[in-house]
């Protein structure tokens, strides 16, 4: 579904992608409008779609999660029934933190966020007991240079 976004739609975005976490009064004042017409137009944007859940960027490594791997799946399975599975797979693996299905060579690009090599071969081999691919490659990020959430508005 299209909305239509204006100019101070497009600030109110710009505002909330860089920090959802400022007041009202201070993301009006940054915008040059009032409390309330920010306030009606960030609900509208909720309830038609255009913002999604709010949450918090975590620091992965900070954390203990050391490893990024981007890993690329090629399938003879094109089933719907298989599809399923494996959908049902990643989404109970909270390592997976984006997969992707490819046009090309490749059929899915899988982004997975772990502690280190063995966490990344326990993930690894838990997948591939539960669903059957043609093949796995994955390919370990050395260093993220980029990464963001944000749209260019």
């Amino acid at each position: 579904m299209s909305v239509r976004i204006d100019e101070l739609d497009r600030k109110i975005l710009s505002v909330l992608q860089a920090d959802a976490s400022r007041s009202l009064d201070d993301i009006a004042r940054e915008v040059g409008s009032s409390k309330t017409p920010v306030w009606n137009r960030i609900r509208k944007m909720k309830e038609a779609g255009v913002i999604g859940q709010q949450t918090v960027v975590l620091d992965a490594e900070a954390l203990g999660f050391e490893a990024c791997f981007f890993v690329l799946i090629r399938t003879s399975e094109h089933e719907a029934s298989w599809q399923a599975k494996f959908l049902k797979a990643l989404q109970d693996r909270p390592e997976v933190q984006e997969a992707h299905r490819l046009a090309g060579d490749i059929d899915y690009i899988l982004k997975v966020r772990v502690q280190n090599a063995r966490a990344y071969d326990v993930f690894y081999q838990a997948l591939i007991s539960e669903v059957r691919v043609f093949n796995v490659t994955a390919l370990l990020s050395m260093e993220e240079l980029k990464s963001t959430m944000a749209l260019p508005l």
